[in-house]
Parts: C-alpha cells; sequence; structure tokens
C-alpha cells in the first residue's frame, strides 16, 4: 500500500492499491458523523447487572471513499487498531482488507469475498408476503397508525437515522469474548451501512451498542419469535436509556434459509421499529448488506418486483441475498412515501456535538480546558499551548478570531467582514477572543433598490435570475408567473405537501417559483435538474424545475423576503404583508445614525454610542441590552 498523489480537495487521502491482478488508487475521507458524541456501550456483570461504558475513540479513526474510476465503487474501513480494516467493493466484487499481521512495513492483505452465487439453496429475507400480512394484523390490533407530517422539503436537506446495535452471546463469544473487538466490527458494518444508504441521502449515525456478555436476554430460536421478543425486551429499558430511530440485533444463528427479518414501515415508530440479522460467517460485507436490506423495510421499502431496477442485475432491496450498492426505483419511491409522513429522520442530534469525549488532545475545548488544539503533531510548534491543555504562562488565549501572537487583539480590528447588503461586520472587543456575535440587518429593511433584506440577505427576483442564467437574464413579465405558478407541477408551484404539488393561488404567484426572460446562457446544473422554456401569447418565460428526492437545495424557488408588491414580501411561499415582521426598533429608534439589527438592537454608525446613538463615542462597540453592555460593531 502507497500513498497516491491527489488533487482531491482538503480532508481526503489517497492510497496505490493492488488488488484483483491490476493497480487501484482508492480515495476517501474520514466519516465524521458515524458515532454520536458519548457513544455508550453497555454490557453485562457476572451477576447481570448492566454496565455502561463510554470509550474514547478518535474523531479519525473511519473511513469511506471510492475507487477512482468506478463511480458505484463504495469503500469503508477503520483505522482503529492501527491499518486499514474494512471493506472495497468495485466493479460488483467485493474485497476485505485487513492489516498483515506483525508487518514492519504496512503490508495489507487484500482478498475476494464469498459469492452469493455459490450458496445452495440461495439464502433470503424472511419478510415474505405472509409475514407482511401477519405484521400489518398485529399493528392494526394494537391502533398502530402512521402520523401525517406537515414538513415539508425534507428532501433538500441531509437525513439522519439513528441507529442502535444489539450483539448476542454467541456473536459475542466468536469474537474471543472481547468488546474492543465487538466496537470495532459493529462499527466497520454500520460505515458500511452508512456509505450504501447515502444513495437516499440518509446518514446513519451510531447511537449505541449492547453486547450481551452474560448470555442471551431473549431466546433466539426462531428468527420470527427472536424479532417479536427484541422489539418486547426493548420496551423493558432499552428504548429509555438509548433513543433510536431503528435497532438491528445481530445474532450469530442459522434460521435455514432465512437471513434477517423486521417489520416493514415502521421508522420512527419506537414499538416497531426492529430488525434482526442473522450470520453465521465473518464476512462483514454480507452482514452490512443484510443489516441495510432489513433497515430498508424499516423505512418501508418491499421486496423489488420484475418491474424493478437499479442498473444492476440485483437491488439492495431483492429478496434474496446478493452484493450490490443500488437501491431499486421502486425502493426510492417507497421509501418517499414513507418518509414524507414521518420526522424523525429531520430531527436528529446536532452533528456538531458528534464524536468526541472529554480528553485532551482531540481539538476540542472543554470542561476544564483552556485550549486544544489537537494531537501533539499538531500542537508541538504552538507557543501558546501546554500538552496539558492550558495555556503557556504569559499567554491571554491560543485560540479564536480575535486571538493573536497569544494575545486578545485590541478593541477595533474588524474580524468578520460584512458578507452583503444585509449583514453587518463584527469587531473585537478587546475583552474576548472570540468573534462577537454574528448580526445582521434587521428583516424588512430596504436594499439594493428593490429588495428587502430578510435572514441576512437580500432576496429579489432580477438577481435571481441573473445567478441561474446569467448576467442578461432579468425576471418575467408577471403572466409568466400567473401562467407556470397556477399549474401545481414541478415546473411551477407554492410548494409540496404530502407528495403533491400545490398550486399558486393568484395572491401568491410571484412567491412559486421564480420565471426569468432575456436568457442567454443555459446553466450547468447538478442532479438531472431540468430547464424549462413556456411560450405563450409572445411571451417567454424560464425557470427551472423541482421535484421529489433531490439532494441539493431548490434554487429555483422564489425566496423569502422577495418583494411580491406594495408593502408585501414572500414568506414560506405565500405574499404576506410587511406588517408582519413586528420589531420595536426603527430608523427614528436609532435616530437615523444607524440601523436596526436582527436582535433589533441599534448598530450605531462610526463615532456614534448605543442604545439610541445619540452621542458621541468610539465607533458604536457597544449595545445596552437588559441594563447589562453587550460588546457590538461599529458602522463606517
Amino acid at each position: 500500500m502507497r500513498h497516491a498523489n491527489s488533487m482531491k480537495p482538503p480532508g481526503w487521502l489517497s492510497y496505490r492499491l493492488h488488488f484483483g491482478g491490476q493497480r487501484h488508487i482508492v480515495h476517501m475521507k474520514v466519516n465524521k458523523h458515524l458515532l454520536s458524541r458519548h457513544l455508550p456501550v453497555f454490557t453485562y456483570t457476572d451477576q447481570g447487572a448492566l454496565v455502561e461504558d463510554q470509550p474514547f475513540v478518535q474523531n479519525d479513526c473511519y473511513y469511506h471513499g471510492y475507487v477512482e474510476g468506478d463511480p458505484e465503487s463504495l469503500v469503508a474501513v477503520s483505522t482503529y487498531f492501527g491499518g486499514f480494516q474494512g471493506i472495497i467493493q468495485t466493479n460488483d466484487i467485493v474485497y476485505e482488507i485487513e492489516p498483515e499481521r506483525l508487518s514492519t512495513t504496512f503490508e495489507h492483505l487484500i482478498y475476494k469475498t464469498s459469492s452469493e452465487e455459490t450458496q445452495f439453496p440461495p439464502m433470503r429475507c424472511g419478510l415474505t408476503d405472509e409475514e407482511i400480512a401477519r405484521q400489518l394484523k398485529l399493528r392494526e390490533s394494537v391502533s398502530y397508525t402512521l402520523k401525517q407530517s406537515a414538513y415539508e422539503s425534507w428532501w433538500t436537506h441531509k437525513m439522519f437515522l439513528e441507529l442502535a446495535v444489539v450483539v448476542d452471546y454467541n456473536r459475542y463469544l466468536h469474537i474471543k469474548s472481547n468488546t474492543s473487538n465487538v466496537h470495532n466490527e459493529v462499527c466497520l458494518v454500520v460505515n458500511y451501512v452508512n456509505n450504501l444508504l447515502q444513495s437516499l441521502n440518509i446518514y446513519v449515525i451510531l447511537m449505541g451498542i449492547e453486547i450481551w456478555t452474560e448470555g442471551n436476554s431473549i431466546p433466539i430460536d426462531t428468527i420470527k419469535g427472536l424479532l417479536a421478543g427484541f422489539c418486547q425486551w426493548k420496551k423493558s429499558g432499552f428504548n429509555n436509556r438509548l433513543p433510536h430511530d431503528a435497532a438491528n440485533i445481530l445474532v450469530k444463528k442459522g434460521y435455514g434459509i432465512d437471513l434477517g427479518l423486521a417489520y416493514a414501515g415502521t421508522i420512527c415508530n419506537i414499538q416497531y421499529n426492529c430488525g434482526v440479522t442473522s450470520f453465521m460467517s465473518d464476512n462483514l460485507c454480507d452482514i452490512a448488506f443484510i443489516v441495510s436490506h432489513e433497515i430498508g423495510h424499516i423505512l418501508g421499502m418491499s421486496h423489488d418486483g420484475k418491474k424493478c431496477e437499479c442498473g444492476h442485475k440485483t437491488c439492495i432491496m431483492f429478496a434474496k441475498q446478493s452484493s450490490t450498492t443500488k437501491f431499486s426505483n421502486c425502493s426510492y419511491a417507497q421509501f418517499m412515501d414513507t418518509v414524507a409522513k414521518q420526522k424523525c429522520l429531520y430531527l436528529s442530534s446536532n452533528t456538531e456535538n458528534m464524536f468526541t469525549l472529554t480528553v485532551c488532545g482531540n481539538g476540542v475545548v472543554e470542561e476544564g480546558e483552556e485550549c486544544d488544539c489537537g494531537a501533539l503533531h499538531l500542537c508541538i510548534k504552538d507557543p501558546c499551548w501546554q500538552s496539558n491543555c492550558t495555556l503557556t504562562p504569559g499567554a491571554a488565549c491560543a485560540f479564536g478570531l480575535c486571538c493573536k501572537d497569544c494575545q486578545i487583539t485590541p478593541s477595533g480590528n474588524v474580524r468578520r467582514k460584512e458578507e452583503n447588503a444585509c449583514d453587518l461586520p463584527e469587531w473585537c472587543n478587546g475583552i474576548s477572543h472570540h468573534c462577537p456575535e454574528d448580526v445582521y440587518v434587521q428583516d424588512g429593511i430596504p436594499c439594493l433598490g428593490g429588495g428587502y433584506c430578510y435572514e441576512k440577505r437580500c432576496n429579489n427576483c432580477e438577481e435571481q435570475c441573473k445567478k441561474i442564467f446569467g448576467k442578461e437574464a432579468k425576471s418575467a413579465n408577471q403572466s409568466c408567473y400567473t401562467k407556470v405558478n397556477t399549474r401545481g407541477d414541478r415546473f411551477g408551484h407554492c410548494g409540496i405537501h404530502d407528495s403533491t404539488y400545490v398550486r399558486c393561488n393568484i395572491s401568491d404567484i410571484l412567491c412559486g417559483r421564480v420565471q426569468c426572460d432575456d436568457v442567454t446562457e443555459i446553466p450547468l446544473l447538478q442532479d438531472h435538474s431540468t430547464v424549462h422554456w413556456t411560450h405563450f401569447n409572445n411571451v417567454t418565460c424560464w425557470g427551472i424545475d423541482y421535484h421529489l428526492g433531490m439532494a441539493i437545495p431548490d434554487i429555483g424557488e422564489v425566496k423569502d423576503g422577495t418583494q411580491c408588491g406594495a408593502e408585501h414580501i414572500c414568506i414560506q411561499r405565500k405574499c404576506v404583508p410587511m406588517s408582519l415582521l413586528v420589531s420595536d426598533c426603527s430608523p427614528e429608534t436609532c435616530n437615523m445614525k444607524g440601523v436596526c439589527n436582527n436582535r433589533h438592537h441599534c448598530h450605531c454608525n462610526y463615532e456614534w454610542d448605543p442604545p439610541n446613538c445619540l452621542q458621541d463615542g468610539d465607533g458604536g462597540k457597544r449595545i445596552a441590552k437588559e441594563k447589562e453592555d453587550v460588546p457590538t460593531s461599529p458602522l463606517e
């Protein structure tokens, strides 16, 4: 294995590997969202008492990526024990990689895993049509319902599936009763599952692991009995101590030709969001595939029929075991139908709070620390830092936009310049090494001759058309907005509700999708976007579509804050009066010598002091708020 030179962006690593009879270049980066911040691992004492541990895991242990030249390849590896261990899938062939023991030259073993085509009889998922019918009848008996959600535009954002994993006693014994090895194996599997589910724009977060170290807590004799028992066992306390969207139990036991089982369409339902993965081998790819398949069922996907395709011989939701990386068109449709009615996948734990435990050297300043620049090799030349995460003698700070040469920057130095006409600059206050809170112009203040500031942006259709179609473009005639946005399709609408495009009311046509004219450039768009052209009554309208399943922000919707009439602006695709933007701050409040900011306080011009910009001062570096001085920034 050799490190390869690469033009990849920062954060990517590239290695040159030789396997399958040829050389390959593998590109990969750290999977930062894989583990919850304080990842709990539950085990049991020989007396049956539950023990919770939170082992420290460095934030650069698990990687995912691809093989150069194969856009459908997947790479999921770990450096947990030194070297690379994990899975490489390319050209429909799966390889496992692990370090060569006792090697002094970073050598690795890469070997092809066994193919499902050699299995007889072929292994399958246990969720048959009969089992689905039985599950539906069971859930009806306990008044199970899918809750409708008014949540819109889910497809523009990442979704986070919080996964809990339980490992049975047999598997624990098989891995030589070593909880560290079990921990690493589970993380490797979930890392690969995360790769497979990212095509749905889902990021899997491992919330916790429970290992049955002193015997199985429930009978595992039959796969159906295990699934029912697992869900019932979760209710006894597991659901309360470990929040999750889905749970899977890994058991080392064979159930004939059945590899897994799950309750269908139960995501977000804590009673039934359970899956079972049965395996006898040590093939991590097989384990990850079964887990992904059963999560697919929990997400509402059924087995692929004859008309389901994904560009491969089989897809992930094929009833029999296979090694593929793609979900079918049928799976996407069923997934979107289920998720459009649920909210839990958007309500993930804050991803910024993931991964790191309180430990000096993890790059995060935590309780009891004055500074933490990361690993030793990153900090050794830092003159402000000591190895115990405290400041060196004489140092006042070690980081922050208002820290320079280990000292707090004097008052008056600009640290965050304004980004646009609706932003405000922030200045160091001479007291803190942190830059002051990011503030911006109050919503509703005019900007750029015809627009209004809204949430730090100055939006208007003229500028939006130029950004999409080039500098010659302009907003189209109002008749375009009437014609297109009352259609209620992917080219013209006022939002999407329960997978249905909503026609714009006449009063809201200017708040639907932006319509442009004088177009001379066709933009290069992402993710199978479509440019559409409408011509009627000698009027030309240009726009772009947006539809279910797209994983990028919608640049063609009229942005909130855009003017839609005299003293009216668009908010959430409705044309509403500006009087709805209530504030007790106005230009008169600031005596015409400043501007109101988003905190509804005066941001005074240079040489005028808050709170009302009446007195001469040192540049308005403070504003009054609830009888205390709060640092802010001056305008010049």
